[in-house]
């Protein structure tokens, strides 16, 4: 980039979580060979790691609250700190075909009779088929003059003279197509509007439909305001779309050097034809005709912003699917939180199948995004956050209780009627990009730790309560040595044993699965067996399977005077006598979750503990499927969702 001293071009960006395509952007403007310009950006409230590369990149950048953004006033912002006498300005996802692209953009405003100049937009193959078309139309290989007859001038490729904008800027109250609006301005006062086919960059677009139909209802809604469409202009806007229509299904099969006929067969591209323009023209023909849209500001935000996140929901009993969902609103005592790594836990598929209790009382209801075990970095925090900042990374304990009912100022928060448990019940999970939470939850690791392994903070904090209240049973128990036993090396099996013999007990791990008590071979104090029958030579037995004859069996084979630990659920209808329990003097101490002490010392404690085993097994998000399918077969320790790639 430029510098400071002075620039001739400045280059504006605006951003809203543009991680995806910002670098391209970069790479591309490092290969300008005009080299006199600088870049700023203009963020107005990303989630993601845009402001991250931005400001590793760029010569300013600009953030504003995303409750003030329209794209008038951000371009006006961004203008306000430029030092060049030319404003280029892009669309964050663009990026410049070449590297004459800002010598061409800026050219046409050395003569003193333009105003503005804009430049080519292609699609590429992500693009959709159909808008790489209207690309086309829109725009074409030849230079002409801006005509009222014709508006395409656009923002995502144009370029004004600053001493021209000071008289004027942007209108800031549009919801779209300010650039025809400034444009319009100066044409009315003579200056020329010029296009530059040669000033090519890609725009690359990649909504969904519900996306689509929201850009289109508000640049419609924006037209309208400007007087330069509306209801009596549906008729004219029908007939072109019907050309239109058919002249993108005939080229369907004769795509010639549209590149999205690269990524989708001839069917695809009939049927995205199809549905593009059908959400195009409900956007469009919504704005034209729909009584008082976008006047209040809710109204405007919700159209300008897109703030959706990747989801796994549950949508009921065997029905789940990755979709796209609204974000959480963040309150003022929420963080919003970019997820790093999510475990897969026995309680999602439990919530899959209806298994859980809690969707068995009528305690929860679907939907529900799984996910209670998670690390991720903090992207934004609500107006009464302090103790958070950016990029903090962090774990959040699951079980969230109200703090102020008797309960909870006893301290026993699994009693909290009001409680919701993260990923369970009444509050969506980490299987998705971003999660809101409250911050009296959130605790922040140190810088560096490894994500992957964090993950694992909430079953260990779980098994750590389960010590805590394993303890003082221990220690009412009858003397002698204690020698320990837990059933079921699966994840919180696994982790039990190792903190029992970090506790130097001596311990036994039982599972049908030999693989999974293969993975103990070679450690000191951790014998493993597959043979139930040996509980009886044990006086402290962890029962982490939850499976009822298992139980049954630990309950009637512990020695007199055993203290047993249940951490597994859930726990089938099974009869029972508990004459077994009384009269031979055993201890059963149940144990559910975790507290925020838990967490702490869960924190302190994983850096000293040996999990390794546990983080063998990663797959993307998107691939939750098969690792729920890996889960239900035993065939892995733990499966680790990566979802976020963030350091």
């Amino acid at each position: 980039m430029a510098e400071p001293s002075s620039v001739e071009t400045s280059v504006i960006i605006r951003c809203f979580n543009e991680q995806k395509y910002l670098p391209g952007l970069f790479d591309a403007l490092d290969r300008q060979s005009y080299r006199d310009f600088e870049v700023i950006i203009v963020d107005s409230g990303s989630f993601d790691r845009t402001r991250e590369i931005a400001e590793a990149r760029a010569d300013q950048v600009l953030r504003i609250s995303s409750h003030d953004f329209t794209f008038g006033y951000s371009l006006n912002a961004g203008i306000r700190e430029a030092r060049g006498r030319f404003i280029a300005i892009a669309s964050a996802h663009t990026e410049p075909c070449d590297e004459h692209w800002l010598a061409n953009l800026v050219e046409p405003l050395r003569d003193d009779t333009v105003a503005m100049s804009y430049g080519r937009q292609l699609g590429k193959a992500c693009s959709k088929f159909s808008e790489a078309e209207d690309f086309d139309r829109t725009f074409g290989p030849h230079g002409r003059e801006e005509s009222p007859a014709r508006w395409c001038v656009n923002n995502a490729n144009s370029a004004i003279r600053k001493d021209l904008w000071e008289q004027y800027g942007f209108d800031e109250e549009l919801t779209g197509l300010e650039d025809i609006g400034w444009a319009r301005h100066w044409m009315d006062k003579g200056f020329r509007v010029v296009y530059r086919p040669d000033a090519r960059l890609y725009h690359l677009h990649e909504e969904s439909w519900r996306q689509i139909r929201r850009r289109y209802y508000r640049e419609a809604v924006a037209a309208r305001r400007m007087g330069i469409k509306g209801p009596n202009t549906v008729l004219g806007e029908t007939w072109a779309e019907l050309r239109n229509t058919a002249s993108d299904l005939i080229n369907a099969f004769n795509p010639k050097d549209n590149p999205v006929a690269a990524r989708l067969t001839l069917g695809q591209r009939l049927r995205e034809v199809v549905y593009f323009r059908v959400n195009r023209n409900i956007g469009t023909f919504k704005g034209l005709l729909e009584a008082h849209p976008l006047e209040t500001r809710q109204e405007q935000e919700d159209a300008l912003f897109d703030r959706s996140t990747r989801a796994v929901v549950i949508h009921g009993p065997g029905k789940v699917a990755l979709e796209e969902m609204e974000m959480p609103e963040c309150k003022p005592g929420d963080v919003v939180i970019a997820t790093a790594h999510v475990g897969v836990c026995a309680t999602d598929l439990e919530i899959l199948s209806g298994a859980l209790g809690y969707y068995k009382n009528g305690m929860a209801k679907y939907p529900i995004v799984p996910g209670h075990e998670f690390s991720g970095h903090v992207v934004s925090m609500g107006q009464n956050v302090t103790a958070f900042k950016e990029g903090d990374p962090v774990v959040v304990e699951c079980i969230q209780s109200c703090g102020s009912c008797a309960e909870c100022r006893a301290g026993n928060f699994i009693g909290c009627a009001e409680r919701t448990e993260l990923g369970v019940f009444r509050r969506n999970g980490a299987y998705a990009d971003f999660v809101t939470v409250p911050a009296r939850f959130v605790h922040k690791l140190a810088a560096g730790t490894d994500m992957a392994q964090a993950a694992l903070c909430e079953p260990l904090a779980v098994v750590l309560k389960g010590m805590r209240r394993l303890m003082p049973a221990l220690a009412a128990a009858p003397g002698g040595a204690k020698r320990a036993a837990v059933t079921g090396a699966g994840c919180i099996g696994h982790i039990c044993a190792v903190e029992l013999a970090r506790r130097g007990f001596p311990v036994t791990i039982f599972d049908r699965n030999q693989s999974r008590l293969d993975v103990f071979k070679g450690r000191d104090s951790i014998e493993t067996s597959t043979d139930l029958d040996r509980l009886g030579e044990f006086n402290v037995v962890v029962e982490a399977t939850g499976h009822p004859e298992v139980l049954d069996k630990a309950l009637h084979a512990a020695p007199a005077g055993a203290t047993l630990l249940l951490l597994g659920l859930p726990y089938a209808r099974k009869e029972f006598s508990f004459e077994a329990i009384a009269a031979y003097d055993k201890t059963v101490v149940g144990s559910v979750g975790s507290t925020a002490e838990d967490f702490e010392e869960a924190i302190r404690l994983m850096p000293s503990l040996d999990l390794s085993p546990l983080l063998a097994c990663h797959l993307p998000l998107e691939r939750f499927a098969e690792g729920w399918e890996l889960a239900r077969g035993g065939s892995r320790l733990k499966i680790i969702l990566d979802v976020g790639d963030h350091p």
